[in-house]
Order: C-alpha cells, then structure tokens, then sequence
C-alpha cells in the first residue's frame, strides 16, 4: 500500500473535514485512487480512456435494465449487436497497452513493490468486460473461432493477473474474476460440443429427414393419409417435439432407418398428437392458457421441420401435401370452431411466429436456452455454479501457498475496496471534490463509478439470464414434453404448480408479437431501418392472408401482381396496367400501388374521432403497403425478383422524386407538398388509347401517380359510404395478392436470404415464406394475363 510521504498525525485522524470515519485506511485508499492523476504527462490520455470506459460502462448497464421492459427474449437487438461488437474487437489490445503503459510509469519513478492503482483498475474493467462479452456473442454450434478467440483473450488476462500482481490478497481478488471468466468458457464450450454431437440438437436435421420420410411410407399400397378435420385430425399429428434422440435407430445408406414401432406410434418420443389428446383429459390444458400450450408445441415440432429446410434437408411432396391437411384442415378448422374467423387466423400466424422465434434463438441466441430442459437447469444453473464457486475458494488458497488463515485475511487486508467498503470510499472522494474541489477525486469518482456500473451490469445479466430461461418459450416446451411422457409429473401438485406459476410471470411480461416496420417512399430516408416505427399486424390483414392461402387447394400462387384482386373487383379490364408494368416485376408492382395507396391516403385522411370506426379495408391497405414498401427499400433479398433489380427499382424511383421536387423539396417538404406534386405528375400523364403499352414506356413513380389519381376519383364520386368502402377493399385485396405472391420461395438464394435475416430480427414476410414451405405453396412462373380494356368510359382512367 502507498503512504502519503507529507501525512503527519493530524491529517491522519481527521484528513476530510471532522468525519470521524475517514481513518488512515480509508485515507489510504482514497490517496492511492487519487494519485494516479497526479503525472500532468498522461492526464489527458487517462482522461479520455475513463471517459470511454464510462460511456461503455453505462450503456452495458442500460442495455441489461431497460431493454428487458420490451420483451422477454434471448436475442440481442443486432444494430446494438453490431456496435458493441466493433467497439470491444478494440478494447483488450488499447486497455494492454494502457496497463503496460501504467505499470512502466510506476516502474520508472521506482514503485516496483505492487502493480500501481491505476493498472489494477485497468486489469479490473478487463475482466469484467470479459465476463460480460458474452451478451453480444451469439451461441454457434458449427465456429470454433470465436471459442478461440476468447480462450486467447482470457489466456491472456491470465498472464497479467498471475505475472504481475505480487500482493496475495489482491492476486486472490483479480484471479476469482479470472476463474469466473475461464470458467464460463469451458462452461459453453462443454456444452455447444456436447449440443453439437446430440440428436436432440446439432444433428437433429438429419435424424428428422429419416423420421418424416419412414413416417409417410405408403402403407398397403398407400401413403399415409391424415383423416377427419379440427381436433381429431391433429391427434392424429406424428410429428416430433421432443425425445427423438431416444428412438431406436441405425444408419444406413439413404439415412436413419427406425423400427417399424415408429409408424405404429409406439415410441418414446413426444408427439405433437400426444400433446393434442391428453389436452383433452388433462386440467392444465383446460386452463386459459391451455390452447396457446398445444400450439407452442405445434410451433416447436415446425421449427425442427423448418430448420431442415434452411440446413440443405429437402422438403418432400408428400410432407408438404401432409402438413397442408394439418394446417388448413386441422388447425384452423379447430381454432376456427373456438371463435371467430378473425381469431382463427390470429391463432394460425402465432403458430408460426413461434416457429421462426424458435429459429432466430437457434441460430442467434446470447444465451442458452436452446439447451433448455430440466436436466440442463440442474446442471447449469446448480451443480456448476458450486463448483465455479469451489475453484474459486481453492484459487485464493493456492494465492497463499496453501496457508488457508492467511489466505483469507489477506484477501480482505490487501484490498482496500473490501476492507474499507466501496461505499465509503466513493463517499469520501466526493467529500474531497465538495471542500477541496480536487480534480484528481472527480477522476477518480469516474474510475469508480465504471467498476460499479461494470460489475452491477455483469450481476443483473446473471440474473436475467436466469430469467429468460426459466420463461423461454424451450423450457416450457421442454416442461410440457416431460409432463406429458411422466405419468409422476402430471400426479404431481409441485410439478403443476411451478408450471402454473412460470405461465403467470409469462403472462405479465407478455408483450405484442406479431409486428412489422412500416416505411414510405414519400418520407425522406433519414434513419436506419432499426429506427423505424413498427406496428401490429392488423387481425383483418392476417384473416385476409390465411383466407387467400387456405382457399388455395391446388398450393400455386399464380405471379399475379394484383391482377386476380383486380378481376375479382370487377375492375381488370381497367386497371390491369397498374400490374403489368415494368415486366411484371413485384418491386414495380409494390412502388406502383405503393404510391397509390399512398395518394389515397393524403386526400383522404382518416378522422381521429372515428378511428375505432375506421374501414377494416383501409387498416389492411395501409399497414401492407408501407411493410411492402419497407422490404423494396430495406430487404430486397427477401422479395421473389432478383435484388439487383429491386434495388435498381427503388433507386430509379427515389432519383425520380428527387428530380421531380428538387433537393429542396425532396429532402424538406411535408407529406402533402409531396402527394401535390405527384398529383401534378398524373396530371400531366394522359391515359394512352392502349393502356398495356403506354405502362410498358413509363416509370412505376407515373404509374403509381395515375393510378392514385383514377382512385382518389374513384372515391370521391362514391354515391355513399359503401361504394367508398369498395374502393378501400381493392386495394386491401391487391396488398393481400401482393405479399402472399412474394412469400413462396423463389430460389436457394431466396430461402438463403431469409436464413441470413434472422440475424436481423423476425421479419413478418418470413413468418409468411414459413407457411408456403410447409405447406407446399409455390409460386407460379407465368405472370397471369387480364382481357383486354374495355371501350366504355370509366372513372379510373
């Protein structure tokens, strides 16, 4: 410990103000924080290097206590993701050099007897940045250069703990930091190898594309065939939740062979039919929440059918032609016999947002509750933190070469934080600063405050951690498989009640789900996509998209554009233009009728007071056209065209604008100069005598301008609110064709592309591509033709 070499006895019972507390110890304390500002030659490089500390400090706190008030979830926002990413690649090679830096200083001047404060407080905020680097690591089951990356990293704080400090009291401190860290590293990596090697997880892919194929075999001559519809057809559902890594198999040359007891239902493993059966005898499913357990499970068998698809496992006709009975027979027919048509649909696309929730944390979770189960809470949350906590007895032992008294006696001696309190110490800083108004106390408050915020923000991502996994969407899976194969477990009154009570703390933190970003051409683009504003998916939008996919018996989505709403209106021969332009690309379809539905909206603004009464038509074609919007402008991959082309699309079309408006206007005006102009645009863009033509020379900004026009006429020359309605209607069916048409995979690169976006966060058109790869459903490759234009004259020309 430094002395002060000018402290005589009167400084020593009373060095700040008549505060009896302040002991020589606590003096002591406070002068070796404060000293390391006293070298003018460094000042500003420590300064600034406090000042970045502080800011990562706090925003590691915030990012653990305030994001949690949005959602419940495994899955770091990636934009944050991204940033602190980049700021920590840089953090262990500036904060070595600034250790090195500090301990060479104290070196010079001749205190050599213990490693100076000021690089104690730098080897301090290392390892808990270390111990908190895990929060933007995704767990990966298939890199190893992470896992060596970060074995280098604390190989390498190993050394500047165990080499450099001397005192055994604060060796002991520094080295259980150090233990916790290298333990969580052998902790995931035990476990992502052990993953990796398991049926259950790393080679689940290919176990399940056996599984599915041998359960489909035709059976006397025919394939297997699911009958009835609602409930009695999805107790009939083989598909696997959980446990099929119990089921007796052997490798052969096309894949796992099983026994024939699979097909016969005589397995081990839980089953989505299962489930769906004892639902119907047991009280825990009678329950509110008892319907939104057998679809989280429903959920659950899909995701591992799923994520086949996205790891090269092929989906068979005779699967997708299965799970199409399953969903439209089966599933909506039974939550459609439990409500309304509305809720119906609501229940449906829960189902898959569950399902591509389940994929995101697969393949992007920074903790690990893909693991979770029973058995793996007992070890990871129990039995390893005792012995983590073991070793770290053991390490402040072997610091006193084995003399256990001494050990810790000195472990309390030698650092003053722990002997003093921390409490006390910041406390008598801050008296410093208010008498002596001391600069070198304020940096020190500073250095202080970032290892407070460091290990409070490391403890409370412990405990969230704890958190989310107990109220992931994997542990009641998991909690719901052991139910129901334990006959014990379902006896039991412990079991349902702790089942009960993790419903009820999920059922507080519940938040809304199924949401998309909403964006417009006619904004200026002034921020990034993480920015802007999202909202729910209306429920008509989803009836409306679950009534088009379900009508759909023959699973081919005519590459329509808009033209089969269009003659379903009544209104094809007028308008087919709008959908053929631009060579029948989705992107020209979408900024077409994008800017229409835009115009419409800007004539015809909706009435605050009557929002509650607001046309259901309208709810849906706004909301649709501003996500298709947001995907031609942010997600271009995610769209069936080829992104090159998409984006050429956007680009032309914002450059249009531009040059249209002028800079000025481009970047400053408001909403309605904007729709102004374009207006003026369809002004001055007479119809042609041949309307498919005259789309073919045109831009889609001109096209969608006249076909605004011809609709904002259309609505204003409606005798009554009705007619208004059906002008609202075309629209809400065209957006509806629209994004049903693009969710269907249109190449390996597109179901790529979705795989790659799961990074970002769950896109809705995702949920949606969910629904035609399990179903089938498939693109059809000719663009759908209208009749030729009618000689009368019309309103929407």
């Amino acid at each position: 410990m430094q002395s002060h070499p000018n402290m005589n006895s009167s400084t020593t019972s009373n060095p700040v103000g008549g505060h009896e507390w302040c002991n020589r110890t606590l003096y002591l304390s406070v002068y070796n924080l404060t000293s390391s500002y006293t070298d003018k030659r460094n000042e500003t490089t420590i300064v600034t290097t406090s000042a970045i500390m502080f800011i990562l400090a706090a925003l590691f706190f915030n990012l653990n206590l305030y994001s949690r008030f949005t959602q419940v979830s495994a899955i770091l926002n990636p934009t944050i993701r991204v940033f602190l990413s980049a700021s920590l690649s840089l953090f262990l090679p500036v904060m070595s050099y600034l250790f090195s830096e500090a301990k060479n200083e104290a070196a010079a001047t001749g205190e050599v007897t213990e490693l100076p404060q000021r690089a104690r407080t730098i080897l301090m905020w290392m390892l808990l940045v270390e111990l908190l680097r895990k929060k933007v690591e995704a767990i990966s089951m298939h890199a190893y250069s992470g896992t060596i990356e970060r074995a280098a990293r604390i190989g390498w704080l190993g050394y500047l703990v165990f080499f450099n400090l001397r005192s055994a009291g604060k060796k002991a401190l520094y080295a259980t930091l150090w233990v916790f860290a290298a333990g969580k590293l052998v902790q995931r990596f035990v476990t992502m190898e052990l993953a990796k090697r398991s049926f259950a997880y790393g080679r689940n892919p290919q176990l399940l594309a056996s599984y599915m194929a041998q359960m489909l075999l035709p059976q006397d001559g025919e394939a297997k065939q699911l009958s009835g519809t609602g409930r009695d057809l999805l107790k009939q559902c083989d598909y696997i939740v959980m446990g099929e890594e119990d089921l007796e198999k052997k490798a052969g040359p096309d894949g796992y062979v099983f026994p024939e007891a699979i097909r016969s239902g005589e397995t081990r493993a839980v089953t989505v039919g299962e489930i769906w059966k004892l639902a119907q005898t047991d009280d825990l499913f009678r329950e509110k929440e008892g319907p939104s357990l057998t679809r989280l499970c429903l959920s659950f068998a899909l995701y591992k059918l799923l994520r086949r698809r996205l790891e090269d496992f092929p989906i068979t006709d005779e699967e997708a032609r299965n799970c199409h009975d399953l969903i439209f027979k089966g599933l909506l027919c039974a939550e459609d016999a439990g409500g309304s048509d509305a809720a119906a649909a609501d229940a449906m696309f829960q189902v898959f947002n569950d399902e591509v929730q389940f994929l995101c944390e697969y393949y992007h979770s920074v903790h690990p509750v893909v693991l979770a189960s029973p058995f793996f809470f007992l070890v990871n949350y129990i039995l390893f933190p005792m012995v983590v906590w073991a070793l770290c007895v053991l390490t402040i032992i072997l610091c006193s070469n084995g003399d256990v008294r001494y050990a810790f006696d000195s472990f309390n001696d030698d650092n003053n934080a722990i002997a003093v309190g921390i409490v006390k110490i910041a406390i008598c800083i801050m008296l410093k600063i208010r008498e002596a108004r001391s600069p070198m106390a304020l940096y020190s408050t500073v250095d202080i405050s970032i290892t407070i915020l460091l290990f409070l923000a490391f403890v409370y991502e412990q405990v969230w951690e704890f958190i989310v996994f107990l109220l992931s969407n994997w542990f009641l899976v998991s909690l719901l498989c052991s139910y129901t194969r334990n006959r014990r477990w379902r006896e039991s009154l412990l079991t349902r009640r702790a089942i009960r009570c993790i419903l009820w703390v999920r059922r507080k933190l519940s938040y809304p789900n199924i949401c998309f970003k909403q964006f417009s051409v006619l904004w200026f683009r002034r921020w990034p996509s993480s920015w802007l504003p999202t909202v729910a998916v209306p429920e008509e939008a989803k009836k409306s998209i679950m009534d088009l996919l379900a009508s759909n018996i023959h699973r081919v989505i005519p590459r329509s554009n808009g033209a089969l709403a269009l003659h379903s209106n009544q209104v094809s021969d007028h308008l087919s233009w709008a959908c053929s332009g631009g060579g029948g690309g989705i992107a020209e379809a979408i900024i077409t009728w994008h800017i229409a539905t835009a115009l419409l909206e800007a004539r015809h603004p909706r009435k605050e007071q009557l929002q509650a009464t607001e046309p259901h038509s309208r709810k849906v074609a706004t909301a649709l056209s501003r996500y298709c919007a947001y995907l031609v402008a942010f997600h271009p991959e995610l769209l069936p065209d080829d992104k090159d082309g998409t984006e050429r699309v956007y680009k032309e079309t914002s450059e249009e604008l531009k040059k249209e408006m002028g800079c000025w206007g481009y970047y400053l005006s408001r909403k309605g100069a904007r729709c102004d102009k374009l207006m003026e645009i369809a002004r001055r863009t007479p119809p042609a005598p041949v309307p498919d033509a005259e789309a073919e020379g045109t831009t889609a900004l001109r096209r969608g301008a006249r076909l605004g026009k011809a609709l904002i006429e259309q609505h204003e020359g409606a005798a009554d609110d009705a007619a208004r309605e059906r002008v609202w209607k075309l629209v809400a069916d065209v957006w509806t064709e629209v994004v049903v048409c693009a969710a269907p995979t249109g190449s390996e690169a597109h179901v790529k592309a979705h795989k790659e976006a799961l990074a970002q966060g769950m896109e809705f058109i995702t949920v949606l591509w969910a629904v035609a790869t399990h179903t089938g459903i498939s693109r059809g490759t000719v663009p759908v033709t209208t009749p030729a234009p009618a000689a009368s004259p019309t309103n929407y020309v």
